[in-house]
């Protein structure tokens, strides 16, 4: 079962496709234009459409989705960890 989904290998968040994600859940992702499946441990209860660190980010560090710069962090956010507006602003001002 998918329950993230990855555009591409360089990015470094994925978007939760399931419903009911929880702390500590074992999940797959899938990395779409590799075509390849990656497994990490969620730190935190992830809602459906929201998105998961693939990797862990530093503060201040760029967020990349759909090989695009999507943003920075504002607090450091480990793999596993719940990527949203509490810890990631735009760049735009």
């Amino acid at each position: 079962m998918i329950h993230f989904v990855v555009h591409e290998e360089g990015d470094s968040v994925g978007t939760v496709v399931v419903e009911g994600v929880k702390a500590n859940d074992t999940l797959t992702g899938w990395v779409m234009e590799q075509d390849q499946t990656i497994t990490l441990k969620t730190l935190e209860d992830i809602p459906i459409g929201h998105k998961i660190a693939i990797a862990d980010l530093a503060n201040d560090a760029t967020v990349i989705k759909y090989g695009v710069d999507i943003g920075r962090t504002i607090a450091a956010i480990k793999r596993g960890g719940y990527l949203h507006v509490h810890n990631c602003k735009t760049k735009r001002w």
